[in-house]
């Protein structure tokens, strides 16, 4: 597919992907599931230069759940050696297209080398400002929400906060998400239809969007197949079609 078939007035501001697959993609091929993690790197490098090509402004992908902790640790292991080694060899383009790193989630569960890379790149790219790369690490949304209540109650206690004054608005506030717009379209690939935990509060009305690609294989015209697809869907936020 053609980017020309895309109306550039019509691109998600805020897109998340839960990038799906790498494990059966290696089963496929008879390798370990490892091998799979390493060859999903390339199409995160594709995905993240075409959002920046298109200047789409965020790009939030789930990386590694709260729940993925309980993996063997091998898989674990060579995930944060992947997650450290990426880190380093993206960030010339990281800097090309003006993309800040952000990570989202408990990030102190992460390996010491891992937190120092994390933050080392997120520090080199603070001030470029022509898109959020946003990577979900030792994230889940249930986590996420639990601590924002504990953060909003403690706020009440304290008498900084009045019962009545929390608003929708006070809960984003208290996200791991705070300084991002709510998720447009949402992507998850190998075919599993699931949200697994990801973002929930912020895809109240994203649209979704499931491919049977296998993540390792998903390339830049998987993806602007997915922004056609979101293209042609009518959004209403709880209007009528006639109301738009």
């Amino acid at each position: 597919m053609e980017e020309t078939l895309l109306d550039p007035a019509k691109l998600p501001q805020h897109i998340a992907v839960i990038m799906d697959g790498n494990g059966r993609w290696a089963k496929n091929q008879g390798l370990m599931r490892v091998r799979g993690h390493e060859k999903g790197t390339r199409a995160v490098s594709q995905t993240v230069e075409t959002c920046a090509e298109l200047g789409i402004k965020y790009l939030t992908l789930y990386a590694f759940s709260t729940e993925n902790w309980k993996r063997p640790k091998l898989e674990v292991d060579t995930l944060m050696k992947i997650l450290v080694s990426s880190l380093r060899k993206e960030l010339p383009t990281l800097k090309k297209h003006g993309i800040s790193l952000k990570a989202v989630g408990s990030l102190h569960l992460l390996p010491q080398k891992a937190q120092r890379e994390l933050n080392e790149v997120i520090e080199l790219t603070k001030d470029n400002d022509k898109m959020d790369l946003t990577l979900a690490l030792s994230y889940g949304s249930r986590e996420e929400l639990t601590n924002a209540v504990k953060l909003i109650a403690q706020e009440v206690v304290t008498g900084d906060l009045e019962l009545e004054d929390i608003q929708e608005a006070t809960i984003n506030n208290h996200l791991f998400t705070k300084d991002m717009p709510d998720v447009d379209l949402l992507i998850r690939t190998s075919g599993e239809h699931r949200i697994s935990n990801f973002l929930l509060w912020q895809i109240a009305y994203a649209e979704l969007y499931f491919t049977e690609v296998l993540w390792p294989d998903f390339r830049k015209e998987d993806f602007l197949e997915a922004l056609k697809n979101y293209q042609d869907r009518e959004r209403r936020f709880g209007k009528t079609s006639e109301q738009l």
